[in-house]
């Protein structure tokens, strides 16, 4: 029994265990579904922000073109300026004077002033040499030829990317005296501009000719750029954006094509957003959703470790009270406090146990009032009047003179006797297989053969009148010894068909057989009373035939009993005499 509370006490743990397992299962599996929908959602947004952020970069570039051409119009209307452009002879150091303040005045990187024809005439920039004077030159002809008030484009100046415009410079209108140029470097201040505005890393990178993949200027890190740049040459440019891995974060890209000035290998920009910068405030209440859901499991399986114990243990003195059941103590009771279905399940108990002691109580009361084979016969079948034929032996012992011998003792010395008697040829029979019918005063009669059958009844009945008279006798030697008078019986044993079955009322039966073979029995143990037949046991011919004892019997001759026609043979069991003790 302690095994299997151990074991339901694991069982309970390892159910407890598997549950918490799912539960736990459960939550991490929500907690990707929803960490992946986040991403999903963080992702689809950095694409429309990336898709808004592209038009917000080129609606920048076109402001600063308009910007940057503005200040070229502005300086190339001013009257210094053009006054210089008509002397016959130009003065290179004055025009680049005025160009340096016109530059500090318009906060212009580069201003450049050119000969209709493309030659430079004079620039505020230093580091601006005649190498770089070709990109102008050609975005001069390209306005030349198409007779316009102003051209702009991309180019390297320098081997950095600039925006260039050019502005022609009338002195008087319509004539060109000279070209108003300005050049914008695309450097990490532009990109950080840009940034502000549409709030994405913006990185421009050399086009897929460039075997270097240079970054041109980026917002992020050096290294992550050159991680973009090295990704962003490979990848052809799409409407579409793409995950890219820097430095083991995920970035969301959107490359953009940017043409240079006279075809060259273009430019590619890519506007891109972290992933995780994105799903930041996600992972954030991801983190304090998952940090609540551990914590209720844990608090859940605190609880359901406590609700488990609650239950173990009261199962636990269940499982102990069912073992004290199991050995028949039914003394003890179950005392559990507590108004759920345990305690129900205690006070059933209770009462089970209850009547399992009045059930005992009653067999063991019906056990002594009838045989154990009886009272097991009337609590395991349906109690009815009403009986069946079956062939039993009945014996009838009766002792001899206990009348006369009760009126010259006390009433309780009596009884007491009586009992003793009774309780030593009482255990004989039974131990013989015989039923106790019932006890007529000082006789006895017994059964065999019901109400369960044997087949050897016969022998059983004859070996019991034996033992009975070897004990008869020692109870005398003790008797004798206590100086009270000794005791004599006579035992009438008859094998017959009769009815066996409860007899009575419905309010009160008794189990017993009728017949007249009963009668026969009873019959033969009064003719033990008779001097003549010399012995104290009288077998009829039925049950010495049937023990197949006849030879070990003395004949007794024929009787004819009352009430029959033919005459009964009897036979005498002769008890061999034992010697009585000498007197000292």
């Amino acid at each position: 029994m302690a095994f299997r509370v151990f074991r339901f006490r694991r069982f309970s743990s390892q159910l407890l265990l598997l549950l918490a397992g799912l539960i736990a299962l459960v939550q991490l599996a929500v907690y990707e579904l929803v960490s992946s929908a986040n991403e999903r959602n963080a992702i689809d947004h950095i694409e429309q922000n990336l898709q808004i952020g592209a038009r917000l970069f080129h609606q920048n570039l076109n402001n600063r073109i308009n910007y940057l051409t503005g200040i070229a119009k502005v300086t190339s209307g001013d009257y210094a300026i053009r006054l210089l452009l008509m002397q016959n002879k130009l003065d290179p150091r004055t025009l680049r004077s005025n160009l340096i303040s016109y530059a500090e005045r318009a906060k212009a990187p580069s201003l450049t002033i050119f000969a209709p024809e493309g030659d430079m005439l004079a620039t505020n920039d230093e580091v601006l040499g005649a190498e770089n004077v070709g990109p102008y030159q050609f975005l001069i002809r390209k306005a030349t030829d198409g007779d316009m008030e102003q051209a702009s484009d991309f180019a390297y100046l320098s081997g950095k990317l600039h925006i260039l415009v050019v502005v022609p410079v009338y002195a008087p209108f319509p004539n060109v005296a000279a070209w108003f140029g300005i050049a914008y470097p695309i450097d990490t201040a532009f990109a950080r501009a840009i940034k502000s505005t549409t709030r994405l890393d913006v990185t421009f990178t050399t086009g897929p000719e460039d075997a270097q993949a240079r970054v041109l200027s980026t917002t992020l890190d050096p290294n992550l750029a050159e991680a973009m740049a090295r990704q962003v040459a490979t990848r052809e440019v799409s409407s579409k954006s793409a995950v890219l891995n820097l430095g083991g974060e995920p970035y969301v890209t959107l490359i953009e094509p940017l043409t240079l000035l006279g075809g060259d290998n273009p430019v590619r920009i890519a506007l891109q957003r972290s992933l995780r910068e994105e799903l930041a405030p996600s992972r954030e209440l991801e983190n304090i959703v998952l940090l609540i859901s551990l914590t209720a499991l844990a608090v859940a399986t605190l609880a359901a470790l406590w609700i488990a114990r609650g239950v173990s243990q009261p199962v636990q003195q269940l499982a102990e009270h069912t073992r004290l059941v199991a050995t028949g103590d039914y003394t003890q009771r179950i005392s559990l406090d507590r108004a759920d279905e345990l305690g129900q399940l205690a006070t059933a108990f209770n009462q089970m146990t209850a009547g399992l002691a009045d059930r005992d109580r009653v067999r063991d009361l019906l056990g002594k009032v009838v045989s154990p084979e009886i009272a097991t016969q009337l609590l395991q079948s349906e109690v009815k009047l009403g009986g069946e034929e079956r062939e039993v032996t009945i014996l009838f012992c009766d002792l001899r003179n206990f009348t006369t011998m009760s009126e010259k003792l006390p009433a309780t010395e009596v009884l007491a006797l009586l009992n003793r008697y009774l309780d030593r040829m009482s255990t004989i029979i039974e131990q013989h297989g015989g039923v106790i019918d019932k006890y007529i005063g000082d006789a006895i009669m017994a059964l065999y053969g019901a109400p369960l059958a044997q087949a050897d009844s016969a022998s059983r009945a004859l070996d019991t009148a034996r033992v009975m008279a070897d004990a008869l006798h020692e109870l005398n030697l003790e008797l004798t010894a206590e100086g009270k008078p000794q005791l004599e019986f006579g035992i009438g044993i008859n094998t017959a068909l009769v009815v066996a079955g409860n007899m009575g009322s419905h309010t009160r039966l008794n189990y017993t057989v009728i017949g007249d073979g009963v009668n026969l029995a009873s019959r033969l143990e009064t003719l033990t009373k008779d001097p003549a037949y010399r012995t104290a046991v009288i077998v009829s011919e039925a049950t010495a035939r049937a023990a197949g004892q006849e030879a070990r019997l003395r004949p007794l001759g024929e009787i004819t009993v009352k009430g029959k026609t033919e005459p009964v043979r009897i036979l005498a069991l002769d008890i061999q005499a034992r010697p009585w003790p000498e007197k000292s």
